[in-house]
């Protein structure tokens, strides 16, 4: 089986699904590895099933299988109070087996977000999404300033993962920067995920 890096997303508008899509053409760009796009079902308050066992449009729902058996994650959430949103941090809360047989431990890592205010908490939100990779034993891999767009963008991007300023109603489509941003970190990370599965 070819060696795969699980991106991994909640996106309720679209953008952080668009993102993941930048992200995983930056991961294909790298031989010998190729990128697995999944997403996590909403949650309710209440205890009935209000999702079907595969979405309707989009990428198919993670199981754990497609943890244990990554050679990288990159993990995408849209910012919620400052912190990931609740289906991500759900789906993230029922990998306690995957942490005890320690499937995670030493491969890469990263992340990445979108915000509906410039400074909705895109920082705390990617910071804190790295706290249960940490418990997992992952390496965590961010963006250097070597990619100028850091410098440049007047929207997202951060040296913690890459970001996207959606808008207060969600109008505003990801930047050239943000685009390049989302790109790069796909590339970094699949790099990173075949120097260390070696």
């Amino acid at each position: 089986m070819q060696p795969y890096v699980l991106v991994l997303y909640y996106s309720r508008n679209g953008h952080v699904a668009t993102m993941a899509d930048h992200i995983a053409r930056g991961v294909e760009s790298v031989d010998g590895i190729e990128a697995k796009l999944r997403t996590v079902p909403a949650v309710s308050a209440t205890t009935e099933q209000t999702e079907p066992a595969i979405p309707d449009q989009g990428a198919l729902y993670a199981t754990l299988d497609d943890l244990r058996e990554c050679s990288g994650l990159i993990l995408g959430s849209p910012t919620r109070f400052g912190n990931m949103a609740a289906p991500m941090k759900y789906f993230l809360d029922s990998t306690t087996s995957v942490w005890l047989s320690g499937d995670l431990e030493g491969k890469p890592a990263s992340v990445f977000t979108s915000t509906g205010s410039l400074h909705g908490g895109q920082e705390s939100t990617l910071l804190t999404m790295m706290l249960p990779l940490l418990h997992h034993g992952m390496v965590i891999s961010g963006l250097p300033y070597s990619h100028s767009e850091l410098s440049s963008t007047q929207t997202g991007g951060t040296p913690y993962g890459s970001s996207h300023l959606a808008g207060s109603q969600g109008e505003h489509a990801l930047s050239e920067e943000e685009k390049s941003l989302c790109y790069a970190q796909g590339k970094r990370l699949a790099q990173l995920a075949l120097k260390l599965s070696n």
